[in-house]
């Protein structure tokens, strides 16, 4: 049940490239929470006009949300590791990426036609 997303201003021309960042953000997002990567969904969209502090260049936004799971200590760990590989991957400076965490009640999250709450 968790969710990740990318939104970023860099340009994934190679779908090799893409599949495996997803995959990467997939097993974070995984490990961190300490949920089944079979329940895990991530997203990668690229090349969104976006901005950060006003100027264009690479830069990204990345949101998890999960039922559970989160936490200060988590969420930590989750913005430290998703940044060093952002920085890695994408060339991204840490200070051009944003991570935002939500925590959802299980009855406002669904799957396979059901509210898990």
């Amino acid at each position: 049940m968790p969710l990740i997303e990318l939104d970023t201003s860099c340009e994934l021309a190679d779908a090799g490239k893409r599949q495996a960042l997803v995959g990467a953000l997939s097993r974070l997002a995984a490990e961190g929470t300490g949920k089944p990567e079979q329940y895990v969904m991530a997203c990668v969209r690229d090349k969104v006009a976006m901005t950060m502090a006003g100027e264009a260049g690479p830069c990204a936004l990345v949101t998890i949300k999960a039922i559970g799971g989160l936490s200060r200590t988590v969420n930590q760990d989750l913005a430290g590791k998703i940044t060093q590989m952002l920085q890695k991957e994408l060339a991204i400076p840490g200070d051009r990426v944003y991570i935002t965490f939500q925590e959802l009640a299980a009855t406002h999250w669904a799957w396979n036609g059901k509210a898990f709450g």
